[in-house]
């Protein structure tokens, strides 16, 4: 069983920055692939990225590549969000999620655990 907790989500402006936290329970944790989803009113969530614990490669989805980047802590169990150059549409609740993966995955159905987001909103 994984635990995720998600942090750092607030109001800014556009072409602001804020950094999301995602700390993850358990040892099993760290053999886990990770990623950040998010969900706009009225849409499907969506992928944003995603990293592999263990090697640490990664995967940016194209509408926020160059302004989004995932990195990981290994010693304290955490995958960051840093979200630079925001815009309206980027407002969404953020999820963090786990699962039993080789690598950095795009696809929701891959993930089995969820943490319960975190709302970032960005004002015109």
């Amino acid at each position: 069983q994984v635990q995720l907790v998600e942090s750092g989500g607030g109001l800014v402006q556009a072409g602001g920055s804020l950094r999301l936290s995602c700390v993850g329970s358990g040892r099993a944790f760290r053999s886990y692939g990770l990623a950040w989803f998010r969900q706009a009113p009225g849409k499907e969530r969506e992928f944003v990225a995603a990293i592999s614990f263990i090697s640490g490669s990664t995967s940016v989805a194209d509408s926020v590549k160059g302004r989004f980047t995932i990195s990981r802590e290994y010693a304290r169990n955490t995958v960051y969000l840093q979200m630079n150059s925001l815009n309206p549409e980027d407002t969404a609740v953020y999820y963090c999620a786990a699962g039993v993966l080789s690598g950095p995955r795009a696809g929701r159905n891959e993930y089995d655990y969820w943490g319960r987001g975190t709302q970032v909103t960005v004002s015109s």
